[in-house]
């Protein structure tokens, strides 16, 4: 009698629900902000991170530039961005990065970074010149940074607030009881200090931070966190699913649908914030533009 060895079936993937379908990069402007990128020795987080709206993003000329390099010095659980050992902090990258947003004619320029825990200061000090060449290259165009913590260092984060971007972005990313697995090296009370002292220093000053949803956490945990943010002053918060960027990454608990993020926004909001951008593909600087001007911010002079 021969033996037939019978395979087993391969488990396809669960087709992506309509919902988290985002456009694939392409067209003109796509290509030239990637040229553009490159000809000036750029990063952006967009491309860092594996952000699904890259496509919708780019065909609008909006790009986050990633500074202080392209290697992190933590390794987040979440986070696609590479880590490593990063090189010297590159002090002519303000200047290239101001070059870009003046091309791109852009009115709300969005600038972040990796975690820096080698120099924190210095780190601070690249954030506070890159506002700078902004204002003088770019007059007008409104700055946005999304910042580290600085490991809670109140020297480096005076140095980024006094700088005057008109909106500083700090994301708490989860719930305190899955600080440990998701943000490595992070801490929820570090994070929410940093938003309660920006305010401190310069009041007026737009916050703004942004949590993710699908790790694992219960919404009463996540009505604690928008509790807890709105208490330290946040003015703008984004929500938006985690989706694991490979193998390596933590796994994705549960997918959101549409009407509990819209659920998630009407709870936040009767919170006191003044702008809440919730949905599945919602990143923290996605539309974030909108999210700005919606808290009828001015330029600051």
């Amino acid at each position: 009698m021969e033996l037939v060895q019978i395979e087993p079936a391969r488990k396809l993937p669960a087709p992506k629900p309509e919902w988290l379908k985002a456009r694939a990069p392409m067209g003109e402007n796509y290509h030239d902000l990637k040229r553009l990128a490159r000809s000036l020795g750029l990063n952006t987080v967009c491309e860092s991170a594996h952000c699904p709206n890259i496509g919708e993003c780019w065909h609008h000329k909006t790009a986050t530039f990633m500074m202080l390099g392209n290697l992190c010095t933590r390794r987040c659980g979440f986070c696609a961005v590479p880590k490593g050992r990063p090189e010297p902090l590159d002090m002519d990258e303000p200047r290239r990065v101001a070059e870009a947003v003046a091309t791109l004619g852009l009115e709300h320029a969005v600038i972040t970074s990796v975690n820096r825990d080698d120099d924190l200061v210095g780190g601070a000090r690249i954030f506070a010149m890159v506002i700078e060449e902004i204002r003088r290259q770019a007059p007008g165009c409104r700055v946005e940074v999304l910042i580290p913590d600085f490991q809670g260092n109140q020297e480096a984060i005076k140095v980024v607030v006094d700088a005057r971007p008109e909106v500083l972005n700090h994301n708490t990313e989860t719930v305190p009881r899955l600080y440990r697995v998701v943000r490595s090296g992070a801490r929820y009370e570090r994070s929410l200090e940093l938003l309660r002292y920006s305010k401190t220093i310069r009041p007026e000053g737009i916050t703004k931070s942004g949590v993710m949803v699908g790790l694992g956490e219960e919404t009463a945990e996540l009505h604690e966190v928008f509790r807890d943010l709105a208490a330290v002053g946040c003015d703008i918060l984004t929500i938006g699913q985690y989706l694991r960027p490979s193998r390596d990454h933590l796994p994705m608990a549960r997918l959101y649908t549409p009407r509990e993020f819209v659920e998630l926004k009407t709870a936040a909001l009767t919170m006191g914030f003044r702008h809440v951008e919730s949905g599945p593909l919602v990143r923290s600087s996605y539309h974030a533009h909108e999210q700005a001007a919606a808290t009828g911010m001015t330029v600051v002079a």
